[in-house]
This record gives structure tokens, C-alpha cells and sequence, in this order.
């Protein structure tokens, strides 16, 4: 999906995570495909998504260029952070993007004519041998007196396709009798009189043949008189100069134009990048892409109402990342429901409509959570929850269709791609197929393991952002936090006590939650004032927490006098845990 740069090989990553290839975004389950040709230098060419062809840059510079920008963080939107062979292919596929659309190239082709209907072409196979067999009489030739000697000799012995035998016919006579009848180019009623005198029977039927020929492709336009016929010729004429040339398209993608706004070269640069910046690969890219929404009905689309409500809960926009692009959650345990599958992919008309439902949700959360303006967030995470997700049914056939679409008419919208709770499986075929793909491109798709999903979650999304669902404590409805309030993760050691202090300066409120992944540790709470004779209180006395328990356990006390909160854990276990806390000082008038 863009441009590559030679580097050594990236240090392996963790056992539990595997980097597999780029795709699109999609709420399907997509499964890693082997690239069908591989290149001789993998570290250098990226894989192209299926269909698309790997060719060499089209000079050295742009190939130095592309070597040079490469970068595992997602690449700059800004014309000015461009190095010049960037910028110069940018310039040239505005250019072309300015003639396309003058030529309205971006609209999708005419459908087909319709066949000709057999009624219409019987009749003509049928008097086409009658005219050839029988001898024609001076008042049966159609030919008009009105009609006009043809400027070439060329012209009236040419022959349309429909009547090929004639075209013996008209070979058959001898040349000076060839020549005496095109010479005068009179009408053939007179020719064919003229002749019975001088010549006798023998040429009468050959000239008779000859004008059978010429006069058997009339069309009804051109017998006309010849007043009638200037007084058409006229305005025809005339036409051409009248007519204004049709003004050139407006086109929008994403609610961006293509030409005449800053936020378009962020477009153009996006189809650039998935062709490594091959100009006219990008052109053609862009093209089938705008032909595709039209055609796929992208406008009317938004504002459809599908019925499916209950898929909110399989695909959902949730927080930022690290780096502040918004992230798109896909949770396929949902389809462990037997009626909501059903429902979703029951028939070709549900599994179609579930498309449709995916497209549009993509289309909304890439207009209201992306900003195409120079040094906006114009990409997203995606995190791919595989926890018993269905593996085979009725589902595969729109989920493959799913990803061919978002490859081929979404490029470089994925600045992260997390999988996670991936079975063993998954694992161990990603592992293999690994060495396959190049290190940008394992840069942006990470799959993890169950027992490591959370942590690998928190490498690029704090945990205020993650869901309580995926190990974070971001919580809907929360009185007390919102995603403002940051989270500290701490490591718990096998068999160590950790101890969180938390110090009081004057009469408050003071309110914390934690939660430890897995649990299986002891959680107790005590305030110590500040004061020498002051007594310890008690606020949560020692316990024992399984996985069983809530995911996040929340305190507070009100404190009257300066001192502080301890929070003490301890971990028996011979496992490191996942330490997460934040607290809050409020006013002595609030309450949780």
C-alpha cells in the first residue's frame, strides 16, 4: 500500500505476537494470503494486495525516493514534507486527474445495446437471394430520381455487410460496361432505358444487375429532395457550433474534491502511495475506485437505513490510539449467536446487505473521524478481536468479497491492524508465512495471542482508550473517569507485594479504581494520616481475587486530615501480572 525502503531485517518479534501483510480495513474475518509472485528482493517491494501488479519504478530517482521516505511510522500527509520525486509525481497525477475529468472519464461506461430483436433481420435474409435470382424490372429498382450522383466511383459500389453476395454481382460485368455506367452517374430508371436501344438484351441485364447493387443499401434519410436536403444540411452544419463542450465533472471522494482543495493532494497521495508512486498505475487506481462508488450507489448508501442495529455491537469506532487516529473495534464472538448470524448471513440477500452495512459504516467513520487536511489523522486502527469467531459457514463467501473490495477502493487508510485472542492456529500459519512479507508492511499488522492480547493492545493504545472488555478501563457512563484521566501499568513480579501510595494534602475525596489481567493476586486498602498519633484506617480489608472476579474493583474514601492511601498488592503466582491504576481527588462535597 506504499512505498518500501531496503533495511536489514527488524528484530523478531515476540513469540506470542506474529506481523503479518497489510490488507484493507474489514469487519471480516480476513485471513492471510500468500503474494502469488514473489519477488527476488522482498525486503525492498512491498506485496501488492491480490490483482495488482509489481512493477520497478519508473526511473532511478523515483526508486530512490521511495527507498529513501521509507519509514515505519505512517507517512506525511503535507506537500512540503514530500521529497521532489514525490512531489513531481503528485503534480503529474493532478494534471492527469484535471484532463480526466475535463473528458468526464470518471463516469462508469454505457451498458451494452440491447441485441437486435430476429423479427427485424429475418425479412432482410429473405429478399436479399430474391433480388439476385430474379431479373429486376425498370419499376421495381429502388432507386430515387432525387438521388444524388456519388462524388467517388468508390462510394456507389461499395456494399454494407448485410448483402455480401452483390458484391460478385457488381464484379461480373465488363469493365467498359462498369465504366460506361458510373461515368454519367444518371438516375438508373434513364441509364436502363438508353441501353435496351443501343446494346440489347445481354447488357440491359447486366446493367440492371449493376444497378440493383448500388441501389440496394438506401436509408431513408438521404432520399430526400433536394431543397428538403440542403435545408438539413444546413443545420447540421450549424450544429457543431452550438453545441457547448459538456463542462468538465466534479467529482468528490470522501466528501473531498479531487482538484482545487488542499485536502485532495492528502487523496491523491493515498493512491499514490498503494502504487508505490507509479503515476499512471495510481491514475488507473483512482478511476476504477470513483467508477466503483458510483456504480455501488456510495452516496444514496449513506443515507440508507439497513435495519441492522444489532451489528453496533460486532463493528464500533472506540477512542484514539497513541497517536491519536481513531480505532475501529470488530468483535466476531457477537456471531456466536445463532439468530444474529442468521440474520446477518442467512441467504444472498442478507449476506449482500451485510456488505452494504459494513461499506457504509467504513464510509461514515472515514468522514466523521478523519481529517484529509495537511497534518490531519487520515488513518485508523483496526482491532480484530478472533476470540471464537466462526471459522467456516455462510459467512466466507461476502467476508472474502468484503476484503477484495476495501483493497482494492480503500488504500492506506490502516495506520495499525491488531488481531488478538488469535487461536494457535492462527499463530502458527502467520509464523510460517512471516519471511514472505516485508518489514514495513509486518510494521503495521500485529497478531497476538490470547495471554498477551491486552499487552500488546497497550503498546498502541493507553489504557484509558481501551475498552474494559480488551484488558483497559475505559468504561461507558463512568461518573467518575473519563478518557482524560491517564492510567498508570505497572509490572507485578512472580511472588513480589507491590504498594501504590497516594498522599493527601487537605480534606477531599478521593476515589481509584484498578484492576490487575488474570487477577489471582491479594488486594488491600489503608489510610495512614500524616499526623505522628494518628490511627491507620482499615478501608479495604486483605482479599483474595480470582479471574472470576469483576474485571475492575473501584474505592474511595473521605479523607479529613492530610495523610495518604495505600493500595497494596501481591502477587503469589510464579506469573508476571499486568498492574493497572488511577485515582481522583475530588471535593469533600462530591461523592461517587
Amino acid at each position: 500500500m506504499a512505498e518500501e525502503t531496503q533495511t536489514k531485517a527488524c528484530e523478531a518479534p515476540p513469540a506470542a505476537e506474529v506481523v503479518v501483510s497489510e490488507a484493507a480495513p474489514t469487519a471480516a474475518t480476513e485471513e492471510p494470503k500468500k503474494p502469488e509472485t514473489e519477488d527476488k528482493k522482498p525486503d525492498v517491494e512491498e506485496k501488492k494486495p491480490e490483482g495488482e501488479e509489481v512493477a520497478a519504478p519508473a526511473d532511478a530517482a523515483a526508486a530512490a525516493a521511495v527507498s529513501q521516505s521509507a519509514s515505519f511510522k505512517e507517512e506525511s500527509n503535507v506537500v512540503a514534507d514530500l521529497v521532489d520525486p514525490e512531489k513531481k509525481a503528485l503534480d503529474e497525477l493532478k494534471q492527469l486527474v484535471e484532463a480526466a475529468l475535463a473528458n468526464n472519464e470518471f463516469s462508469p461506461p454505457p451498458p451494452p445495446p440491447p441485441p437486435p430483436t430476429p423479427v427485424t433481420s429475418a425479412p432482410a435474409e429473405e429478399t436479399a437471394p430474391a433480388k439476385e435470382e430474379e431479373e429486376v424490372k425498370p419499376a421495381e429498382a429502388p432507386v430515387s430520381a432525387s438521388e444524388e450522383p456519388p462524388k467517388a466511383p468508390s462510394e456507389p459500389c461499395s456494399v454494407p455487410a448485410e448483402e455480401p453476395p452483390k458484391l460478385e454481382v457488381v464484379e461480373e460485368p465488363a469493365p467498359p460496361v462498369k465504366e460506361e455506367l458510373l461515368a454519367p452517374c444518371q438516375p438508373a430508371v434513364e441509364e436502363k432505358a438508353v441501353t435496351e436501344e443501343d446494346d440489347g438484351a445481354k447488357t440491359v441485364e447486366a446493367i440492371e444487375e449493376t444497378v440493383v447493387s448500388v441501389a440496394a443499401p438506401p436509408s431513408a434519410p438521404e432520399e430526400v429532395p433536394p431543397v428538403a436536403e440542403e435545408a438539413v444540411k444546413e443545420p447540421a452544419a450549424e450544429a457543431p457550433a452550438e453545441s457547448p463542450a459538456a463542462p468538465p465533472e466534479e467529482v468528490y471522494i470522501w466528501g473531498v474534491p479531487l482538484i482545487g482543495d488542499e485536502k485532495g493532494d492528502a487523496v491523491l497521495l493515498k493512491f499514490l502511495r498503494a502504487r508505490d508512486f507509479k503515476v499512471k498505475e495510481a491514475l488507473a487506481m483512482l478511476k476504477d475506485t470513483i467508477i466503483w462508488r458510483k456504480q455501488f450507489g456510495i452516496d444514496a448508501l449513506l443515507e440508507e437505513d439497513l435495519g441492522l442495529s444489532e451489528l453496533e455491537k460486532v463493528v464500533y469506532m472506540h477512542g484514539v490510539d497513541r497517536e491519536g487516529h481513531p480505532v475501529c473495534y470488530n468483535v466476531y464472538e457477537e456471531f456466536q449467536n445463532k439468530e444474529l448470524y442468521e440474520k446477518t448471513f442467512g441467504d444472498a440477500e442478507k449476506r449482500q446487505k451485510f456488505l452494504k452495512w459494513r461499506i457504509q459504516y467504513l464510509e461514515k467513520g472515514i468522514r466523521e473521524h478523519l481529517d484529509f487536511a495537511p497534518g490531519g489523522i487520515s488513518s485508523m486502527v483496526q482491532v480484530t478481536d478472533l476470540r471464537n469467531s466462526p471459522r467456516l459457514g455462510k459467512h466466507r463467501q461476502v467476508t472474502k468479497q468484503a476484503v477484495t473490495l476495501l483493497q482494492d477502493n480503500y488504500p492506506e487508510f490502516i495506520a495499525k491492524k491488531v488481531f488478538i485472542n488469535v487461536p494457535w492456529w492462527y499463530l502458527a500459519v502467520n509464523r510460517m508465512m512471516s519471511p514472505f512479507f516485508t518489514q514495513r508492511t509486518k510494521s503495521k499488522f500485529v497478531f497476538a495471542g490470547p495471554s498477551k492480547s491486552a499487552e500488546t493492545l497497550f503498546k498502541y493504545i493507553a489504557p484509558e482508550q481501551v475498552p474494559v472488555a480488551f484488558g483497559g478501563l475505559n468504561k461507558d457512563d463512568d461518573p467518575d473517569f473519563t478518557t482524560a484521566d491517564a492510567v498508570t501499568d505497572v509490572t507485578l513480579k512472580p511472588s513480589s507485594k507491590e504498594t501504590i501510595e497516594i498522599p493527601t494534602s487537605e480534606t477531599c475525596f478521593l476515589v481509584w479504581e484498578l484492576r490487575v489481567l488474570g487477577w489471582e493476586v491479594s488486594y488491600g486498602a489503608e489510610f495512614t494520616p500524616s499526623a505522628e498519633d494518628g490511627y491507620t484506617v482499615i478501608v479495604q480489608k486483605t482479599r483474595k481475587l480470582a479471574a472470576s472476579d469483576e474485571p475492575v474493583i473501584k474505592g474511595s474514601f473521605k479523607i479529613g486530615e492530610p495523610g495518604k492511601v495505600v493500595l497494596c498488592i501481591e502477587n503469589p503466582t510464579s506469573k508476571k501480572k499486568k498492574l493497572l491504576y488511577r485515582y481522583k481527588v475530588k471535593s469533600s462535597t462530591e461523592s461517587i
